[in-house]
Protein backbone atom coordinates (compact mmCIF):
# COMPACT_ATOMS: atom_id res chain seq x y z
CA UNK A 1 0.00 0.00 0.00
CA UNK A 2 1.36 3.14 -0.86
CA UNK A 3 0.98 6.91 0.50
CA UNK A 4 -0.79 9.38 -2.40
CA UNK A 5 2.55 11.30 -1.95
CA UNK A 6 4.31 8.33 -3.41
CA UNK A 7 1.53 7.55 -6.04
CA UNK A 8 3.37 7.25 -9.97
CA UNK A 9 1.80 7.98 -13.04
CA UNK A 10 -0.46 5.56 -14.11
CA UNK A 11 0.73 6.26 -17.78
CA UNK A 12 4.47 5.64 -16.42
CA UNK A 13 3.81 1.66 -17.15
CA UNK A 14 2.98 2.11 -21.04
CA UNK A 15 6.10 3.85 -21.31
CA UNK A 16 8.23 1.19 -19.20
CA UNK A 17 7.00 -1.31 -21.49
CA UNK A 18 7.69 0.64 -24.46
CA UNK A 19 11.16 1.48 -23.17
CA UNK A 20 12.20 1.28 -19.81
CA UNK A 21 14.83 4.35 -20.69
CA UNK A 22 12.42 6.63 -22.16
CA UNK A 23 10.24 6.00 -18.87
CA UNK A 24 13.29 7.18 -17.22
CA UNK A 25 14.00 10.32 -19.37
CA UNK A 26 10.35 11.31 -18.67
CA UNK A 27 9.70 10.31 -15.58
CA UNK A 28 12.95 10.23 -13.09
CA UNK A 29 14.82 12.64 -15.35
CA UNK A 30 11.92 15.13 -16.04
CA UNK A 31 12.33 15.17 -19.69
CA UNK A 32 10.29 15.82 -22.83
CA UNK A 33 9.37 16.51 -26.17
CA UNK A 34 7.09 16.52 -28.78
CA UNK A 35 6.88 14.93 -32.17
CA UNK A 36 4.19 14.31 -35.00
CA UNK A 37 3.22 11.23 -33.38
CA UNK A 38 2.74 13.06 -29.85
CA UNK A 39 1.46 15.74 -31.04
CA UNK A 40 -1.47 13.39 -32.58
CA UNK A 41 -2.28 11.45 -29.79
CA UNK A 42 -2.46 14.92 -27.64
CA UNK A 43 -5.50 15.57 -30.44
CA UNK A 44 -7.38 12.17 -30.05
CA UNK A 45 -7.15 12.84 -26.59
CA UNK A 46 -8.70 16.25 -26.41
CA UNK A 47 -11.12 15.39 -28.87
CA UNK A 48 -11.84 12.41 -26.15
CA UNK A 49 -12.48 14.88 -23.10
CA UNK A 50 -14.26 16.94 -24.88
CA UNK A 51 -16.97 14.15 -26.14
CA UNK A 52 -15.53 15.85 -30.10
CA UNK A 53 -14.80 11.73 -31.02
CA UNK A 54 -17.60 9.73 -29.19
CA UNK A 55 -18.70 6.70 -31.50
CA UNK A 56 -20.62 4.86 -28.90
CA UNK A 57 -23.62 6.44 -27.05
CA UNK A 58 -26.36 4.22 -25.99
CA UNK A 59 -29.81 4.25 -24.11
CA UNK A 60 -29.03 3.48 -20.46
CA UNK A 61 -25.15 4.37 -20.70
CA UNK A 62 -23.77 7.43 -18.50
CA UNK A 63 -20.20 8.68 -20.16
CA UNK A 64 -17.75 10.25 -17.85
CA UNK A 65 -14.83 12.02 -18.91
CA UNK A 66 -11.16 12.71 -18.20
CA UNK A 67 -12.36 11.14 -15.03
CA UNK A 68 -9.61 11.03 -12.24
CA UNK A 69 -8.36 7.99 -10.96
CA UNK A 70 -6.00 6.10 -8.25
CA UNK A 71 -4.89 2.99 -6.40
CA UNK A 72 -3.09 2.38 -3.25
CA UNK A 73 -2.24 -0.76 -3.94
CA UNK A 74 -0.70 -0.52 -7.33
CA UNK A 75 0.63 3.35 -6.35
CA UNK A 76 -0.83 5.24 -9.32
CA UNK A 77 -2.48 7.90 -10.08
CA UNK A 78 -4.09 8.88 -13.69
CA UNK A 79 -6.64 10.34 -15.65
CA UNK A 80 -9.03 7.79 -17.70
CA UNK A 81 -10.11 9.40 -21.30
CA UNK A 82 -13.84 8.17 -20.96
CA UNK A 83 -15.46 5.32 -18.95
CA UNK A 84 -18.97 4.01 -19.36
CA UNK A 85 -21.07 3.19 -16.70
CA UNK A 86 -24.13 0.78 -17.68
CA UNK A 87 -27.72 0.47 -16.63
CA UNK A 88 -26.72 -2.86 -15.81
CA UNK A 89 -23.97 -2.20 -13.74
CA UNK A 90 -21.17 -2.76 -16.22
CA UNK A 91 -18.26 0.15 -15.60
CA UNK A 92 -16.36 0.49 -19.00
CA UNK A 93 -13.06 1.77 -19.59
CA UNK A 94 -11.89 3.36 -23.11
CA UNK A 95 -8.51 4.74 -23.58
CA UNK A 96 -7.78 6.93 -26.76
CA UNK A 97 -4.55 5.96 -28.82
CA UNK A 98 -3.46 7.11 -32.04
CA UNK A 99 -2.31 4.90 -34.46
CA UNK A 100 -3.49 1.05 -34.77
CA UNK A 101 -3.00 -2.00 -32.08
CA UNK A 102 0.59 -3.03 -31.15
CA UNK A 103 2.81 -6.27 -31.37
CA UNK A 104 3.68 -5.16 -27.10
CA UNK A 105 0.67 -4.74 -24.35
CA UNK A 106 1.62 -1.95 -23.49
CA UNK A 107 -1.63 -0.20 -23.95
CA UNK A 108 -3.40 -3.14 -22.76
CA UNK A 109 -1.35 -2.66 -19.77
CA UNK A 110 -2.65 0.74 -19.41
CA UNK A 111 -6.46 0.52 -19.67
CA UNK A 112 -6.16 -2.42 -17.14
CA UNK A 113 -4.18 -0.51 -14.61
CA UNK A 114 -7.47 2.19 -15.00
CA UNK A 115 -9.77 -0.65 -14.11
CA UNK A 116 -8.22 -2.06 -11.29
CA UNK A 117 -7.98 1.86 -9.84
CA UNK A 118 -11.67 1.91 -10.80
CA UNK A 119 -12.13 -1.40 -8.79
CA UNK A 120 -10.23 -0.59 -5.67
CA UNK A 121 -12.12 3.18 -5.88
CA UNK A 122 -15.98 1.70 -6.70
CA UNK A 123 -15.53 -1.62 -4.91
CA UNK A 124 -16.59 -3.72 -7.97
CA UNK A 125 -15.24 -5.68 -10.69
CA UNK A 126 -14.20 -4.52 -13.89
CA UNK A 127 -13.80 -7.11 -16.65
CA UNK A 128 -13.54 -5.75 -19.71
CA UNK A 129 -12.47 -2.23 -21.58
CA UNK A 130 -11.88 -0.86 -25.09
CA UNK A 131 -8.70 0.91 -26.39
CA UNK A 132 -10.28 3.15 -29.55
CA UNK A 133 -7.48 3.05 -32.13
CA UNK A 134 -7.44 6.97 -34.08
CA UNK A 135 -5.86 5.46 -37.43
CA UNK A 136 -8.88 2.25 -37.33
CA UNK A 137 -11.49 4.08 -36.31
CA UNK A 138 -13.18 2.05 -34.09
CA UNK A 139 -12.66 -0.11 -30.78
CA UNK A 140 -10.57 -2.96 -29.95
CA UNK A 141 -11.56 -4.68 -26.73
CA UNK A 142 -9.61 -6.08 -24.10
CA UNK A 143 -10.54 -8.84 -21.14
CA UNK A 144 -8.61 -7.95 -18.10
CA UNK A 145 -7.94 -11.66 -17.33
CA UNK A 146 -5.19 -12.78 -14.77
CA UNK A 147 -2.27 -12.85 -17.02
CA UNK A 148 -2.46 -8.93 -17.85
CA UNK A 149 -3.43 -8.12 -14.30
CA UNK A 150 -0.54 -10.09 -12.96
CA UNK A 151 1.51 -8.03 -15.93
CA UNK A 152 0.43 -4.70 -14.27
CA UNK A 153 1.36 -5.92 -10.95
CA UNK A 154 4.79 -6.35 -11.96
CA UNK A 155 5.23 -3.65 -14.26
CA UNK A 156 4.11 -1.15 -11.36
CA UNK A 157 6.33 -2.60 -9.21
CA UNK A 158 9.11 -2.33 -11.44
CA UNK A 159 8.45 1.13 -12.65
CA UNK A 160 8.76 2.27 -8.47
CA UNK A 161 11.88 0.42 -8.32
CA UNK A 162 13.39 2.20 -11.24
CA UNK A 163 12.35 5.64 -9.85
CA UNK A 164 12.86 4.89 -6.14
CA UNK A 165 16.49 4.03 -7.56
CA UNK A 166 16.38 6.84 -9.78
CA UNK A 167 17.95 4.59 -12.60
CA UNK A 168 18.62 5.54 -16.05
CA UNK A 169 19.09 2.28 -17.98
CA UNK A 170 21.79 2.76 -21.22
CA UNK A 171 20.55 2.90 -24.58
CA UNK A 172 19.69 -0.13 -26.61
CA UNK A 173 18.79 1.08 -30.54
CA UNK A 174 15.82 -0.35 -31.68
CA UNK A 175 15.14 1.27 -35.41
CA UNK A 176 11.22 0.35 -35.40
CA UNK A 177 11.48 2.14 -31.34
CA UNK A 178 13.68 4.41 -31.56
CA UNK A 179 12.47 6.56 -34.61
CA UNK A 180 9.02 7.07 -33.44
CA UNK A 181 9.68 8.02 -29.76
CA UNK A 182 9.90 11.82 -29.54
CA UNK A 183 13.11 11.66 -27.45
CA UNK A 184 15.52 10.40 -29.68
CA UNK A 185 17.32 13.57 -30.03
CA UNK A 186 17.45 13.60 -26.12
CA UNK A 187 18.17 9.89 -25.78
CA UNK A 188 20.77 9.53 -28.58
CA UNK A 189 20.72 5.71 -28.89
CA UNK A 190 23.27 5.59 -31.83
CA UNK A 191 25.86 6.47 -29.63
CA UNK A 192 25.41 3.10 -27.27
CA UNK A 193 25.70 1.08 -30.60
CA UNK A 194 29.06 1.25 -30.30
CA UNK A 195 30.88 -0.68 -27.82
CA UNK A 196 31.52 0.69 -24.64
CA UNK A 197 28.46 3.04 -25.12
CA UNK A 198 29.26 6.79 -25.75
CA UNK A 199 31.76 7.27 -23.09
CA UNK A 200 34.18 4.79 -24.84
CA UNK A 201 33.17 6.40 -28.24
CA UNK A 202 34.54 9.83 -27.15
CA UNK A 203 37.67 8.35 -24.73
CA UNK A 204 38.80 6.42 -28.25
CA UNK A 205 38.30 9.90 -30.15
CA UNK A 206 41.01 11.09 -27.57
CA UNK A 207 43.38 8.54 -27.45
CA UNK A 208 43.25 8.86 -31.80
CA UNK A 209 44.11 12.50 -31.40
CA UNK A 210 46.65 11.99 -28.89
CA UNK A 211 48.12 9.45 -31.44
CA UNK A 212 48.61 11.06 -34.25
CA UNK A 213 48.98 14.88 -32.83
CA UNK A 214 50.23 15.99 -36.09
CA UNK A 215 47.42 14.26 -38.08
CA UNK A 216 44.96 16.15 -35.97
CA UNK A 217 46.54 19.52 -35.36
CA UNK A 218 48.27 18.84 -32.31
Amino acid sequence: MSAETDFLPLSGLQHFLYCPRQCALIHVEQEWSENRFTAEGNVLHEKAHSGADEHHVAEGIKITRSLPVKSARLGLSGICDVVEFHRSGDVIPVEYKRGKPKAHRADEVQICAQAMCLEEMLGLEVESGFLFYGKRRRRTGVDFDAPLRELVIGTARDFHCQFANRETPAAAYEARKCEACSLIDICQPRLDRRKGGAASWFEQIAFEEIDNPIENGL
